[in-house]
């Protein structure tokens, strides 16, 4: 059986994306490739979100934003889009999902966590989908 590819986009991929792809590497482990872009990328990872993932010992400290290319989106099964809308080029044969989740973007600690917590609520009906 091959490997699932999930690739998880939002705008910057500084915060959702890389929270949820955090969740998917936690849960699945090397049961899923797990790839995360952004339609326009920020410099930097949302130091929140680390800070919000750490609380739950899952560190995502060391990842950087990367932008969407129609490969990425080429090469995955699951595509899971998180506002960026149009951005996102669409290929038959792969699996959307959009998740409507509120941006942490400029957003406490106190906000961050029920993102944090509902984003982990998707990745595991998403993994227990790909089972």
């Amino acid at each position: 059986m091959t490997t699932p590819t999930v690739l998880f986009v939002c705008v910057h991929n500084a915060g959702r994306s890389q929270m949820a792809a955090g969740w998917l590497r936690h849960l699945a482990g090397d049961r899923v490739e797990v790839l995360s872009a952004g339609s326009a990328p920020a410099g930097s990872i949302n130091p929140v979100a680390v800070e919000a993932m750490a609380e739950v010992g899952i560190d995502i400290s060391g990842q950087q934003p990367k932008v969407l290319t129609p490969e990425a989106v080429q090469t995955s099964d699951v595509v899971v889009t998180m506002g960026c809308g149009d951005a996102c080029p669409f290929y038959p044969g792969t699996r959307y999902e959009d998740w409507a989740l509120d941006d942490p973007a400029g957003q406490g600690i106190e906000a961050v966590r029920p993102i944090r917590d509902e984003v982990r609520r998707r990745v595991e009906e998403l993994v227990a989908s790909l089972a």
